[in-house]
């Protein structure tokens, strides 16, 4: 939760929430002043305190592409342009303007990320050549079950590049995803927002919030989707409710409660295959309508509950301290079952198709307590941050292999005698099929318990030396233990259960440099680890080294400029070094081989340009230049393979144009090189540039339309794999219409 959305007396409000947009004096105690009628020259004893009356001031919160400030990536309110770090913030107005509904939407205009298919179920990320589908927060706290998000109860995203360790603990080595979610804010509101659009899509998300007193706010967001798609047999129901409550407590403590219930059920959808001839040195995905389903789309499912509740108790001492306390507890049931194609024959006549489903169960519960303060030594300014985090997460995993039946009646080729074969080859031309499939623990299947807990200490310091010169230093130390139960009877006694405890110390280091108030020069080192944890826990097969964490080191040089106020510019160059990597084996997807030292490094650049570049006229750019390596061969796959869908040139442009009052349009373009859906780099995925529109319609305040054009000139791509037989194919033209409603 965001602790800045309400002021209160002595805390520091937030200009990016506060800005012409909170009821400022709410929850303001009544204060005594000087009577204005005693004389300046009285005697204190004839000076007569008076209350007086609460004042609100009202005002439109101000929009736009830019974002100047945040919480999250010091844990104290600060500039953008005081960080050193590359940040991008996708705002809720990027969010509306573009019909963005997913995490990989969202990121198509941020400079250094790219998306991976997720097998049909989850969302993947690819952080400056770092593959990841955990390295996701809410309000600062870990959201890492594998699952597709939504953006319904979302302000604003914001991508965090490089090792965040400091600051979020283990993992995103190459960078993050942090949801702020919409929380009640003292605003009376109610919004509805309408969609309809091709492949039969239907939405709709409603926003209210309402103020009881000064002292009481409620806001709910909730979204209900009910849609299909490009593909054959492919479909999407989602429902999601956020009820948030903030509460003032005397004059200096503020009490923030949310609980989230979010369900999604879609069919997983694992793309297309790719074809067995070499054309110009590689392979390429099969030549086959996009609509085409390789598989059974009717067994092929991928169900998601999540259960989450959020708190949050901030207290200022009135001398510029502040004590934070954040809870997230969150229970995920999350199930996929998969009928998916593998290898095309040599002929190019058949394919062959695999089955199995995962079950996962996860909880989690963390606590963070941060305490914040300022002193100076000299003339020179600290601002402290010092804190504590707690941990644990169960997790039950259970993988199944599934088998097709042969015999009468079986769609499978190779479905000569009877009983059940691991493989169903069935005719290219017409890959839908319906087998039956029975589910059973294979001996490389998992089924297994996993327990982490942890605990975090972490300090750091924000100095200002002069008004050119500042840095920002910390270093955080993480317990983390692992206790891993395989249930398989096949595994001996002995090897069942494994433990693990790290010790990790994280440092981050940066200097900035202001030649000129607007322009931010910095310099920065940080280090992150990756332990066997969360979705590791699920794979298939563990030893003690396979427990050993991950190193990231990540040294960076940026520049950020405030062209002018809400236009920002940031420039960023950077080497990320991956060692004791454990990766995906090019040539089995259900297997992790282990790699000791050095294994990987990604040099990069990066430029982004957000903002308003004139009054009507709002801008996103982004380009980001990569090259990412394997430093170490992976099986039969030698050393010096790009890594998996991570291009060496992306970039994009995103223009909203308002002509006047009533009309406005936007007008877009995304370009990536070819990358490669694996490190074994046999299949390429060709470059391409997507064009994409929208035209804007307001018939008063209340009461605005608009339509958004996808895959303008239709063009044929395929933007993201996770096999080198598992490609998605972009979708076609798609247009979608979505009204605005303000009760």
């Amino acid at each position: 939760m965001n602790p800045k959305r309400r002021p209160i007396p002595a805390l520091r409000p937030s200009p990016l929430s506060l800005v012409l947009g909170s009821i400022l004096s709410a929850s303001v105690a009544p204060v005594a002043y000087a009577s204005a009628a005693s004389a300046p020259d009285a005697p204190a004893a004839e000076k007569e305190a008076v209350e007086l009356d609460v004042v609100r001031v009202k005002g439109a919160r101000l929009r736009g592409y830019a974002t100047e400030r945040s919480t999250a990536a010091t844990r104290t309110d600060t500039s953008l342009r005081d960080v050193p770090q590359a940040i991008s913030v996708v705002t809720e107005e990027q969010i509306r303007d573009r019909s963005v509904q997913s995490m990989s939407e969202a990121v198509r205009y941020v400079p250094g990320i790219g998306i991976t298919q997720g097998e049909g179920n989850r969302d993947g990320l690819v952080f400056r050549g770092n593959s990841s589908t955990a390295d996701f927060f809410v309000d600062g706290m870990r959201d890492d079950v594998q699952y597709f998000r939504d953006t319904y109860n979302i302000e604003r995203i914001e991508a965090f590049k490089g090792p965040n360790a400091m600051i979020f603990g283990r993992g995103s080595p190459g960078g993050l995803l942090n949801r702020v979610t919409k929380l009640a804010d003292w605003r009376e509101s109610a919004d509805l927002t309408l969609q309809l659009g091709d492949g039969e899509k239907r939405r709709a998300v409603g926003d209210v919030g309402h103020v009881f007193g000064d002292d009481i706010a409620f806001r709910v967001a909730g979204v209900y989707e009910d849609s299909e798609s490009y593909r054959d047999e492919v479909m999407l129901e989602r429902r999601g409710l956020n009820p948030t409550l903030s509460m003032v407590v005397g004059e200096n403590t503020r009490i923030g409660l949310g609980y989230e219930y979010f369900a999604d059920e879609r069919t997983a959808d694992r793309g297309i295959p790719s074809r067995t001839a070499i054309t110009g040195g590689t392979r390429l995905p099969v030549r086959t309508d996009p609509s085409t389903f390789f598989g059974d789309p009717d067994a092929s499912i991928a169900t998601v509950r999540v259960d989450a509740f959020n708190a949050l108790i901030e207290h200022d001492f009135g001398d510029g301290t502040v004590l934070r306390n954040r809870t997230r507890w969150a229970d995920y049931d999350k199930l996929y079952r998969n009928v998916f194609p593998g290898n095309v024959n040599e002929a190019a006549a058949t394919v062959s198709l695999s089955a199995y489903d995962n079950a996962t169960q996860r909880k989690n519960i963390f606590n963070q307590t941060d305490v914040i303060f300022s002193a100076a030594t000299g003339a020179i300014e600290h601002k402290f941050m010092v804190g504590a985090e707690f941990g644990r997460q169960d997790t039950d995993n259970l993988r199944r292999t599934g088998t097709f039946a042969l015999g009468a009646g079986s769609p499978c080729l190779n479905a000569s005698g009877t009983g059940f074969a691991a493989t169903c080859s069935v005719a290219l031309s017409s890959p839908n099929v319906s087998p039956v499939v029975s589910y059973a623990n294979a001996a490389s299947d998992g089924n297994n318990r996993g327990t982490v807990n942890l605990a975090a200490l972490y300090a750091q310091d924000q100095i200002e030396f002069s008004p050119q010169w500042s840095a920002v230093v910390g270093l955080r130390f993480d317990r983390f233990d692992v206790d891993f139960f395989d249930r398989r009877t096949a595994t001996a006694e002995a090897q069942r259960r494994l433990s693990s405890s790290d010790a990790l110390w994280s440092p981050r280091a940066g200097v900035i440099f202001k030649p000129i108030e607007p322009v931010s020069l910095y310099a920065s080192y940080g280090v992150t680890y990756l332990p066997r944890s969360g979705e590791q826990l699920g794979s298939l097969a563990f030893n003690t080294q396979s427990l050993d964490p991950e190193k990231f080191e990540n040294l960076e040089f940026g520049a950020k400029w405030e062209m002018r106020p809400g236009l920002m510019a940031e420039a960023a160059i950077y080497r990320l070094d991956r060692s004791n990597a454990a990766v995906t084996d090019p040539t089995d997807a259900t297997r992790l081989v282990l790699l000791s030292g050095d294994s990987q490094r990604i040099d990069g650049a990066e430029l982004s340009l957000s903002g308003q570049l004139t009054e009507r006229w709002r801008v996103v750019g982004s380009y980001a230049r990569q090259d990412a390596r394997t430093l170490q061969s992976v099986g039969t796959t030698p050393a010096g393979r790009t890594l998996a869908q991570t291009p060496e040139t992306s970039v994009g442009l995103w223009n909203r144009f308002d002509l006047n009052e009533r009309w406005g349009f936007g007008l877009g373009a995304t370009y990536r090189s070819a990358s490669f859906a694996t490190i074994s780099n046999a299949v390429t995925l060709k470059s391409y540039t997507r064009y994409d529109a929208a035209v804007y319609y307001a018939f008063d305040e209340r009461f605005s339309a608009q339509v958004n054009l996808e895959n303008l000139f239709d063009k044929r791509y395929y933007p993201s794999a996770h096999t080198d037989n598992n490609i998605t194919p972009g979708a076609p033209r798609t247009a979608s219409l979505t009204l605005h409603l303000k009760f």
